[in-house]
């Protein structure tokens, strides 16, 4: 028995098979911890999700909700997986969660935490802006509270006895702030249809908003808004006038009152 426990601490004692040992462990730790991961990543979750697409600030009732499994893998951090936190609170008002959409905690808030107006955070020297449009302009009314857009300009102009249509982008990265019917009612503040969108709501620069108010006025061309993709509206610019010749070309068609606003807008405490 002696000479077996000898043999044993010998082993033991020996470098390689410390090495051996060591190298099996650091195996074994490695394996149960991937084993561990991936069965959470496959292990089917219960979580609710969106019957249907939700606008922002709509009150989110039990019939938008439903419960189903997922692999636990897709669930991220802030899903929210008990129903009971959701019913009866409200989408923010910055959010929009489509249909078969998971609820995450940063879109989802009680009434007293939503703001008021949703312009209450407009910068300084900035000014909301309506632009009139239609279902078509707003792309089968997909653009959401939140998004940013550009604006291109349209209009015709006789080129050497020729009728020519001129197009370009105007003005880039503006975020809208709401888009309401011809009510002023939110078109996704609904717990039906989303209504009919007759206006997108932004704030611009001043100068920028007296530009606008004076291609409105004077029926200067079409001022047309385009949607960008998600990846545009997570990297936002500032919000500019990127062509000079459409803003020349609408200052010529200004009258002198609108042209002192305007210059006045341009040369104020606001023009830095």
């Amino acid at each position: 028995m002696g000479s077996i426990l000898v043999g044993i601490k010998r082993f033991l004692k020996n470098k390689n098979t410390v090495t051996i040992i060591a190298i099996l462990a650091s195996l074994g730790i490695l394996y149960g911890a991937y084993y561990l991961r991936i069965k959470k990543a496959t292990d089917p979750v219960s979580v609710p999700y969106a019957t249907r697409e939700l606008g922002p600030r709509t009150l989110i009732t039990s019939d938008m909700v439903a419960v189903k499994k997922v692999p636990g893998g897709i669930v991220k951090g802030g899903a929210i997986i008990n129903k009971d936190l959701i019913i009866g609170k409200y989408v923010s008002n910055k959010a929009v969660i489509p249909e078969n959409g998971l609820f995450y905690s940063s879109m989802v808030v009680n009434w007293e935490d939503m703001p008021s107006s949703e312009f209450e955070d407009i910068p300084d020297c900035y000014t909301v802006y309506a632009l009139k449009v239609d279902p078509e302009t707003t792309y089968g009314n997909s653009i959401f509270p939140g998004n940013y857009i550009d604006l291109y300009f349209e209009t015709s102009k006789v080129v050497n006895r020729q009728q020519v249509v001129w197009f370009g982008k105007f003005i880039e990265s503006i975020k809208v702030l709401s888009v309401t019917d011809s009510n002023g009612n939110n078109v996704f503040e609904t717990n039906g249809d989303p209504g009919v969108p007759a206006f997108l709501l932004f704030s611009v620069p001043n100068k920028v908003f007296r530009l606008l108010k004076i291609a409105e006025n004077r029926n200067v061309g079409r001022i047309i808004p385009v949607q960008r993709n998600a990846n545009y509206s997570k990297n936002p610019k500032q919000t500019a006038i990127v062509n000079s010749l459409i803003e020349e070309e609408i200052r010529s068609n200004a009258v002198s009152d609108e042209l002192f606003q305007l210059d006045k807008a341009e040369t104020g405490r606001c023009s830095e």
